[in-house]
């Protein structure tokens, strides 16, 4: 009995020291321990919120860019300087629209000369107001339109190949016009004038160039010599008139004089 009972004492002890060797032990080299998961509770509504606030960042950065995008284009537009206008309408177009070049047209269209300025160019295009065509000497324009080949010298001599803004104007002192003729150009204190026209607004911009509205109309050396030509004329004619006139007014009067003499030496041999 005794010697069971040690057998079975001896038993439990290995079966003990079995058990203590099991949980103490490593693992062996090769062997990878595996990861331990970690998990993190988010409060709800967190997510939500960091991802609308980055959408509507993103969405006002979008728009100050697209903002600024349309400033630039805009500022590009309306400064007369830059090379690219953005202007749609031709020079005919443009002057058309403008409502204050009515005579101008009709004289453009009476020369034959709209198709020309509706071509690509560009052109530089000094255009005279209808208050200048009014301010012309009496008949003057109606002259002009019944000369087609004055009239169109006259057109023609505002007309400047090529683009020349006001800013360009600063830089130069004569410009050749398509009538051949070249017109005198000075800017003081940021006015400029043409042959003594004064630009009143400048760089109106058209797709096929630009347009210089002015206060008078130009004429051209060839036309003003054939116009003080024929008013001189017209004072020589008009003194021939008045002479034969007083010619024959005084002629008249003598032969009234030389009538009168007659019938009173009648009257005075019959006694009367």
């Amino acid at each position: 009995m005794k010697s069971g009972k040690w057998t079975l004492m001896v038993l439990a002890a290995l079966a003990a020291a079995l058990m203590v060797c099991g949980c103490t032990s490593t693992p062996p080299a090769d062997q990878t321990p595996s990861p331990t998961e970690v998990t993190t509770t988010v409060p709800a509504g967190e997510t939500e919120t960091e991802t609308e606030t980055e959408t509507i960042a993103e969405t006002e950065t979008e728009t100050e860019t697209e903002t600024e995008t349309e400033n630039v284009t805009e500022t590009e537009n309306v400064t007369g300087s830059e090379v690219e206008t953005g202007a749609e309408d031709d020079i005919v177009a443009v002057a058309s629209n403008a409502g204050t070049y009515t005579t101008l047209l009709t004289a453009l269209d009476a020369a034959g000369l709209t198709s020309a300025l509706q071509d690509e160019g560009p052109y530089t295009v000094f255009a005279p107001n209808d208050a200048a065509f009014e301010a012309l000497p009496a008949g003057t324009l109606d002259d002009l339109l019944a000369n087609t080949t004055e009239l169109t010298s006259v057109l023609q001599y505002h007309v400047v190949p090529g683009e020349f803004n006001s800013t360009s104007l600063e830089d130069l002192d004569t410009l050749e016009t398509l009538e051949g003729e070249m017109l005198n150009v000075t800017v003081t204190d940021g006015v400029v004038t043409v042959e003594g026209a004064t630009v009143i607004t400048a760089d109106i911009n058209a797709s096929n160039g630009v347009i210089h509205e002015i206060d008078t109309v130009l004429l051209p050396p060839a036309v003003m010599a054939a116009e003080e030509t024929g008013e001189n004329e017209t004072v020589e004619v008009t003194e021939t008139e008045t002479e034969t006139e007083t010619e024959v007014t005084e002629t008249e009067t003598e032969t009234e004089t030389e009538v009168t003499e007659t019938e009173t030496e009648s009257d005075e041999t019959t006694g009367i």
